[in-house]
C-alpha cells in the first residue's frame, strides 16, 4: 500500500520559540473541519518515538477559532502547526496519552511497547508542517515527529465516517464559542440506548451542580452519540469477565482495579467524529466503581456507582485541563514528579517555580510548606502529599475534589484554573 506520509522524522530538538499567528483569522488559515493524524507511539521508560501511520479528514471542528496558539503549556505532549511557506505558528495544543502514563510504570522499565494514538488539528487551507513534541524528565519538550501535510494530497483519507444517531443534551451556542463535550456509550446494547440517554442527562445535571461549572453552564455544549455494543458492561480481567463491547473498555488498566480505560483510542475518535467536539467523555454501563481521564485524550466513568457524579466531575478536570491528583499512595506513579522540576499541572508544585503557581493566593503569614491545621480546613497553603507522592509534591488545600470525594467543592486554585480554561475554549 502506498504511504500517505512521505516524511517521518524522529529527532530530539528543543521546542522552537513561538511565533504568533499575526492578523490572519481562523478562516484565513483553516477550513471548518478537522485533520486527523493517526500515529504510533513506540518506547519504554527512557525513550519514546512517534510515527505517523495515516492522515484523514473529519467533518467537524469544534474548537475555538480565536485562541489558536496555546499559552498554557499544559500536557506532556504538544502539537504545533506551522504555515509551510512562512514558518508562522498557526496552531498549537498540549495533550497527554495513555501510552505516556504506561511509560511511568515499572513494566516500562523492562520492556518496550507500541500503542496507537490520534492527533487532531483544524484542517489547513495551505501546506503546513506538523510537529509533535514530548516532555523529557526535565520538563523540556523534545521534538519526536515532523510531518509535511498538503491539504490537497489525494491520499488523505476522505471516506465517510460510520454514522450513528446523535442527541443534543445541552446546547447553548455555536461550537467555536463553547466548550463542546461529546458523550459516548460503552457497554450499552441497542435495547439500552434509552438508558444511555437517561445517563447522559444525569451526567449533565450532576456536572452543572458543581461550581464553577454551574455558573458557566451557558458556555458548554453537550452532545451524545448513540452507538450500541453487542453486550452490556465492561471487561474485568481479574474476575474473568470479558464483554464484547464497542470500545473495549476494561478495569485494571495499568494494573489498577478502578482504572477504567481502553487502548482503542482510534475507535473512540472514530465514534466521536459524529459531532463537533473539544473533549470526549465515555459513560460505561456498569455499577462497579471506576473511571479515568487523560488531558485532552478522553475521560470515562461508570454509570451506576453511587459516587458516579463526583467521579465524572473529578475525571473531567483531568481531561479538561490536566489538573493533577492531589492524593498520595503507594504504587507505580510515585516517582512521576522529579523533585527538581516544577510540574505543569496548575494545582501541583515541587516549590521549584512556585511563584508561577498559586503563591499570589497565599496570606502573607502562611508558611510554605504548610502544616495541616484541622481548625483551618479552607486555608490555601502548600500542603505536602500530592501527585501520588507522600513527600516532595504539594497541593493547595487540605482537601478538594481533586484529592478525595468526601466534599463537594474545588479549592480556589483549581476553581481559578477551571474558569480560565473555560474562557480559553469559549472566547
Amino acid at each position: 500500500m502506498r504511504k500517505i506520509i512521505n516524511l517521518l522524522v524522529a529527532c530530539t530538538a528543543a521546542l522552537p520559540a513561538i511565533a504568533q499567528t499575526g492578523e490572519r483569522s481562523f478562516d484565513a488559515w483553516f477550513e471548518n473541519k478537522a485533520l486527523r493524524m493517526d500515529v504510533v507511539h513506540v518506547g519504554d521508560y527512557l525513550e519514546e518515538s512517534i510515527y505517523v501511520s495515516e492522515a484523514r479528514e473529519e467533518p467537524f471542528w469544534g474548537g475555538s477559532t480565536g485562541h489558536l496558539v496555546d499559552s498554557t503549556f499544559y500536557g506532556n505532549y504538544r502539537v504545533t502547526v506551522r504555515d509551510l511557506a512562512t514558518g508562522t505558528l498557526i496552531y498549537s495544543r498540549g495533550f497527554c496519552t495513555l501510552f505516556g502514563e504506561w511509560r511511568g510504570t515499572e513494566e516500562a522499565k523492562g520492556e518496550k511497547r507500541a500503542a496507537p494514538g490520534v492527533v487532531r488539528v483544524p484542517y489547513p487551507r495551505d501546506g503546513v508542517m506538523i510537529e509533535l513534541f514530548v516532555r523529557d524528565r526535565q520538563g523540556i519538550f523534545q521534538e519526536k515527529c515532523r510531518q509535511v501535510v498538503m491539504p490537497g494530497d489525494p491520499f488523505i483519507k476522505r471516506e465517510k465516517i460510520t454514522a450513528h444517531p446523535t442527541r443534543d443534551i445541552h446546547l447553548s451556542g455555536q461550537p467555536a464559542q463553547r466548550v463542546d463535550i461529546v458523550l459516548l456509550p460503552e457497554g450499552y446494547t441497542a435495547a439500552e440506548m434509552d438508558k444511555f440517554v437517561v445517563d447522559c442527562r444525569a451526567f449533565t445535571a450532576g456536572f452543572f451542580s458543581f461550581s464553577p461549572y454551574k455558573e458557566h453552564a451557558g458556555l458548554f455544549n453537550i452532545r451524545a452519540v448513540l452507538a450500541p455494543s453487542v453486550e452490556s458492561g465492561a471487561d474485568i480481567p481479574r474476575e474473568g469477565i470479558w464483554k464484547n463491547t464497542l470500545l473495549d473498555f476494561s478495569y485494571y488498566t495499568l494494573g489498577t482495579e478502578r482504572y477504567l480505560m481502553t487502548y482503542d483510542y482510534k475507535g473512540v475518535c472514530d465514534l466521536a467524529a459524529n459531532v463537533p467536539y473539544d473533549f470526549i467523555y465515555v459513560i460505561v454501563n456498569t455499577a462497579k466503581y471506576g473511571g479515568g481521564a487523560i488531558y485532552h485524550h478522553y475521560g470515562s466513568g461508570s454509570s451506576g456507582d453511587i459516587l458516579a457524579t463526583k467521579v465524572h466531575v473529578h475525571e473531567f478536570c483531568h481531561l479538561f485541563l490536566g489538573l493533577g491528583d492531589e492524593y498520595a499512595e503507594d504504587g507505580a506513579y510515585n516517582d512521576t514528579y522529579p523533585p527538581d522540576v516544577e510540574p505543569w499541572e496548575a494545582n501541583l508544585t515541587t516549590l521549584v517555580a512556585f511563584d508561577k503557581k498559586w503563591k499570589d493566593l497565599l496570606d502573607k503569614d502562611i508558611p510554605a510548606p504548610t502544616p495541616v491545621d484541622p481548625s483551618l480546613p479552607h486555608r490555601v497553603g502548600v500542603y505536602e502529599g500530592a501527585g501520588y507522592a507522600f513527600k516532595g509534591v504539594y497541593r493547595p488545600y487540605p482537601d478538594c475534589l481533586m484529592r478525595t470525594l468526601k466534599g463537594d467543592k474545588f479549592c480556589p486554585v483549581c476553581t481559578r484554573a477551571i474558569i480560565q480554561q473555560i474562557h480559553l475554549y469559549s472566547e
